[in-house]
Order: C-alpha cells, then sequence, then structure tokens
C-alpha cells in the first residue's frame, strides 16, 4: 500500500458492516481506522435486533405462564417489573458494546470514538484532526423517520422505545412492517392496550399475502387492535397523554405514539459534498456492484446504500468488499433466496419467492399448504396456528418458495434456507425423513397441492 496515507482504509460507522469489514481488513494486515461517535454495533446491537429479541422474549412469558397451568404448573403470582427488563438489557448491550471494542482492538484496527466527516475523497476530519486513507469506507448504517405532521414531535421513534422510563398502559404504534409489528407485539404481550394503525390494506406489503393474512389473523387473536387504510391526521397532548386523530375520524387516547413507519440512510451533514458520492433521493448512497460510489476512492454498504437492509447482508457485504479491496476479489454477495424473519407475533419467516412473484416468472407453479394448531397448545386448547407453505416450479421442480408462520418459524426457515441454496427440488423435500412431533417435519410429508 502507498505510505503517503495514514490507513490504508479507513472507516465510517462502527455497526455490523463497519466492524467486520474493519477487522477482516486489521486481520490481514491492512492499516485500517474506524470512527464511530456513538455506541459501538450500530443499530442491531443498540437499538434494533439484539435488544427488540430480548423484549420478544419478555412479552412471550404471559402467554407461556398461561399455557402452563394445562401442563401443571402454578403461576398465579407471575408479575412483570418493565425496569428491570429495560435495565438487564442495557447490561447485556454493554456486555455487547464491549466485545466490539476488543474484537476492534485485537484486530489492530485504530478505533476512533469521534464523529467523522469526509473533507475530500481520501481525507477524513475526526476529532480536530485530518486523517488520510487510500480508500474510505462508509458504514453509517440508517435512522428512523418520522414524517412532519401536526403533534408529530409528540411521536416516538423505535429508539427511544428501549430506554422508556415506564411502560405505558396504552400505545398507538403507526406502520405496517417489521417495527412496527415487532412493537405492538412487544407492548400487547407486556399488557400494554396497543392500537396498530397502517395506511395500507395490507400488511407487510412485500411479502406473501396468504402468509401475511395469517400474521394478521394471529395478532388480532392476541389482542393487538388493527386499523388498515387509516392515518394518523394530528396527535394532540393531553395533559400526560395524547389524543391521536386518525383519517376515518376515529379518535384514539394513549400513553405513547410509536412511529415505525421507515428508515432513511444516515448521510446528513456526512461530507458527501466534499466528494463526487451521489445519493438518491432518500439519502442513501448508490454503488456498483463492488460498492464503489462515483469517487474511485470511496466505498459505501448495509443500510445505507438501501439495498437489503439486514444485518446479515451487511456482514457479508463487508466480507466481499475486503476481498475485493485486499485480496482476491473472488467472494460474493447472493441477494437472491436472503432469508428474514419478522418477530411478531405470531413469528413470521421466509425465504425465496412470494407466490404472487413464482407466478409471474414461472410458467405453472405448485403451491402446498399446511395449516395446523401447534403440540404446545393441545392441552391449553389455545388458538394459535402453525401455517407452512411450499411454492414449487412444476416444469422443474425446484422449491422457489418457503414461508411459515408459528412459533419457531425464523429457526426452522434458516434450515429451509440452506436446501433452497442448494437447489433442493420438492422430490427431495418428499424424500427427506421428518424429525417426529415436531412442527418442521410438516414441511416434508406435505403430498397434496393446494392449488
Amino acid at each position: 500500500m502507498a505510505d503517503k496515507f495514514d490507513y490504508d482504509l479507513f472507516v465510517v460507522g462502527a455497526g455490523s458492516g463497519g466492524v467486520r469489514a474493519a477487522r477482516m481488513a486489521a486481520s490481514a494486515g491492512v492499516r485500517v481506522g474506524i470512527a464511530e461517535n456513538r455506541d459501538l454495533g450500530g443499530t442491531c446491537v443498540n437499538v434494533g435486533c439484539v435488544p427488540k429479541k430480548l423484549f420478544v422474549y419478555a412479552s412471550k412469558f404471559s402467554e407461556t405462564f398461561h399455557i402452563g397451568n394445562s401442563f401443571g404448573w402454578s403461576s398465579e403470582a407471575a408479575t412483570f417489573d418493565w425496569p428491570t427488563l429495560r435495565d438487564n438489557k442495557n447490561t447485556e448491550i454493554a456486555r455487547l458494546n464491549a466485545i466490539y471494542a476488543h474484537l476492534l482492538d485485537s484486530s489492530g484496527a485504530d478505533l476512533f470514538s469521534e464523529r467523522a466527516v469526509l473533507s475530500d475523497a481520501n481525507t477524513i476530519a475526526v476529532g480536530g484532526r485530518n486523517y488520510t486513507a487510500r480508500y474510505i469506507l462508509l458504514a453509517v448504517g440508517g435512522w428512523p423517520h418520522i414524517p412532519e405532521f401536526p403533534g408529530s414531535q409528540y411521536a416516538l421513534s423505535s429508539n427511544e422505545m428501549f430506554s422508556l422510563e415506564r411502560l405505558p398502559a396504552t400505545a398507538v404504534v403507526v406502520g405496517g412492517g417489521y417495527i412496527a409489528l415487532e412493537f405492538a407485539g412487544i407492548l400487547n404481550g407486556l399488557g400494554v392496550s396497543t392500537h396498530l394503525i397502517y395506511r395500507g390494506q395490507r400488511l407487510l406489503k412485500s411479502f406473501d399475502s396468504e402468509m401475511i393474512d395469517k400474521v394478521e389473523q394471529g395478532m388480532r387473536a392476541k389482542g393487538v387492535k388493527i386499523h388498515l387504510n387509516t392515518t394518523v391526521e394530528r396527535i394532540e397532548r393531553v395533559n400526560e397523554s395524547h389524543e391521536v386523530f386518525l383519517s376515518d375520524k376515529g379518535r384514539l387516547s394513549a400513553d405513547l405514539v410509536l412511529y415505525a413507519t421507515g428508515r432513511q440512510a444516515n448521510t446528513d451533514n456526512l461530507g458527501l459534498d466534499n466528494t463526487s458520492v451521489k445519493t438518491r433521493r432518500n439519502g442513501s448512497i448508490i454503488v456498483d456492484k463492488n460498492f464503489k460510489t462515483h469517487e474511485p476512492s470511496i466505498f459505501a454498504l448495509g443500510d445505507v446504500i438501501d439495498r437489503v437492509q439486514l444485518t446479515p447482508v451487511a456482514i457479508q457485504e463487508a466480507m466481499v468488499l475486503v476481498d475485493y479491496l485486499f485480496g482476491r476479489a473472488e467472494q460474493t454477495v447472493a441477494y437472491h433466496n436472503i432469508p428474514t424473519a419478522v418477530f411478531s407475533q405470531p413469528e413470521f419467516a421466509s425465504v425465496g419467492m412470494t407466490e404472487e412473484q413464482a407466478k409471474v416468472s414461472s410458467k405453472g407453479v405448485s403451491v402446498f399448504v399446511s395449516d395446523f394448531r401447534p403440540m404446545f397448545q393441545s392441552l391449553s386448547g389455545g388458538d394459535d396456528r402453525i401455517t407452512m407453505k411450499l411454492v414449487v416450479e412444476l416444469a422443474s421442480d425446484l422449491v422457489l418458495g418457503c414461508h411459515m408462520v408459528g412459533e419457531h418459524a425464523a429457526e426452522i426457515i434458516q434450515g429451509m434456507a440452506i436446501a433452497m441454496s442448494a437447489g433442493a427440488t420438492k422430490k427431495q423435500f418428499d424424500s427427506t425423513i421428518g424429525i417426529h412431533p415436531s412442527a418442521a417435519e410438516e414441511f416434508v410429508t406435505m403430498r397434496t397441492s393446494a392449488r
């Protein structure tokens, strides 16, 4: 590498993608600097998937206690204490932050706990000093976006949900994506009277419509009050609560209003104007297949490029980029058949094409569906259901899509994703012996197509 630069690679942002890139490069002997003015680990570790999953676990206990009665367990005295959950979560996140710091330090990368701003194509201003780098990587992620409307200042974003002083008695959640559904389930499970408001006619609109109908039905059965084709016109503060005025002339009182209506690239005041880097209207950075921006020395990956906003994708992109810049450029990112999960209640996970997508891309498909009550609910007489779905191309017998709603959906679909990545056919699914009794065995015992 040219010694005229202070660093071979300078990473702006120490989220999952940025940390992985810095570690991999530094471990290979590359001179690496990385700057982060917030907690290490980015959105996922601090105000995203990790604390959210901990809250999901917490919110399921009341239902588990109830079901436990039918299995002979008595839990009549069980109570919930919000500060205990919140503070224990903080302890766990602090532990993870320390791990990230240790990983960076042991790799040999220089960590700057300061805000970094681009001065030009090869210069970063950090903590009052300028540092030069042969390559700069922008991995600054995204930030919750709350649109402006009358009373929008009273709405919280997902960031604030993890550090509430107290748990509200009533809540309104606005949005129809991952975050909205997950927090609606969390709040409802913790005993909060919860309304979910979405402007569209169907939640999680990019997923398989039949499966999302099952998610909606399950959420309603658990007590979440869902308002579709509805928007918030204004919010008014009344004493210690809020009045939420809806487009259908309805009106809701809520102690808390959460807006989960999307995230935007965190590119404001980053110094992009000092470079040739180009962005889209939503602020996300435009890159080519090798994550190169319009400035040849500057690269970007993760949520800030608005390609696939998932933590494992950012991590894979980071490894591919480091291989491209300092290795043999042999690695690639496979953006098809990316498995994903929504930790709603009921849980939903999916890999591959929806039924709607498959019907467009293939001349003929066969759809297999199984819907049943899980064994866990058998003694309690509970209402929970599990729905599984396979979408198969008739001509090739390839499994194009695999979807599940119900308990352990994410754990099960992860295994299905491996099979699909290997090009599994329905015949191979059918020839696989199932584990009995398990829910997962349904994926290898569905023989009769639904349509």
